[in-house]
């Protein structure tokens, strides 16, 4: 049964940030209040440390913790529907990661909307695995991460490497949005139980962002891409959400394949509940196991 901390937040957030994102609208103001909300979702854990770093050409943060190795590397890219959020917004969650893991989580600062619509987040991604490649890091010392749309798009970079013969350690996501089409079912059935997303807004969002383009391309909707041999794969979502169907497809197409997939779907939760780390246990539990997971991951690719 789910916490009373966590229903607790998702009563905060259903009376507070769904109606707030479901009557945003695109400009900057909307942009820099939803980055205030991640903001105060959390606190670095003690022991972690923080450098501005430039990955890819673009800005972001190096986030590490005590007795982290310094060959391996999480490559994260924040969530926000590709119109807001950044790694200072995901910084403390990411700090918990870096505990929990003993690993050096890098964030990425994409560009976003407002900069430049799809697919600029798609080559800001491949850009900053290229520098860490470029860097030394072998692929299968990075490992691939990231929530919502940055999880989706953590997927269409896998898609992308693997297709050239690039094999990184393994991948995490966090209720990733993988079809922009939404042609998922949840995002009916689960329409007015999600605490977090409005259906309409998602929808929104995803046009905007595509700016024209194709919704199956499979560089903004990772579930229409192809995933040959693909490397361990966790995924995390919450079972009240409207992306729960894009996390359950992702992980059948992942099997489908051949991976090795852990699809952790958790009873009550809210889309990315785990940015509470520091009040809901079942956020700090989730991370625990993420981390957990990412070590064993680290271990398995190096064999």
């Amino acid at each position: 049964m789910p916490s009373l901390r966590l229903r607790s937040y998702g009563l905060v957030a259903r009376l507070t940030v769904w109606p707030v994102l479901a009557y945003l609208k695109k400009g900057e103001a909307s942009r820099k209040l939803l980055d205030l909300a991640a903001a105060l979702s959390g606190r670095y854990p003690g022991g972690t440390t923080r450098k501005v770093a430039r990955i890819g050409g673009r800005h972001g943060l190096r986030i590490g913790a005590e007795g982290t190795d310094p060959e391996r590397v999480i490559l994260y890219f924040h969530g926000g529907a590709y119109f807001s959020g950044s790694s200072k917004t995901h910084g403390p969650m990411l700090g918990q990661l870096a505990v929990d893991s003993k690993t050096d989580v890098i964030a990425q600062d994409y560009r976003l909307v407002l900069e430049a619509p799809f697919p600029a987040a798609f080559e800001d991604a491949v850009a900053a695995w290229e520098d860490l490649r470029a860097q030394g890091h072998d692929a299968s010392q990075i490992l691939l991460a990231g929530d919502s749309a940055g999880g989706g798009l953590a997927l269409a970079l896998l898609a992308h490497l693997l297709a050239r013969d690039e094999r990184p350690a393994g991948l995490l996501a966090l209720s990733p949005w993988t079809d922009l089409t939404h042609s998922g079912e949840s995002i009916r059935r689960n329409a007015r139980r999600d605490a977090m997303l409005p259906a309409r807004r998602t929808n929104a969002a995803a046009a905007q962002y595509l700016a024209g383009a194709e919704p199956t391309d499979p560089r903004a909707s990772p579930h229409f891409a192809d995933f040959p041999t693909p490397p361990p794969v966790m995924i995390q979502v919450g079972d009240q959400e409207i992306l729960l169907d894009d996390a359950r497809r992702m992980a059948a197409k992942l099997e489908a394949a051949g991976g090795e997939v852990r699809l952790d779907i958790w009873e009550g939760a809210h889309h990315v509940w785990q940015l509470a780390f520091g009040f809901v246990p079942e956020a700090a539990e989730a991370l625990r196991q993420a981390g957990a997971w990412a070590q064993e991951t680290f271990e398995k690719a190096i064999r």
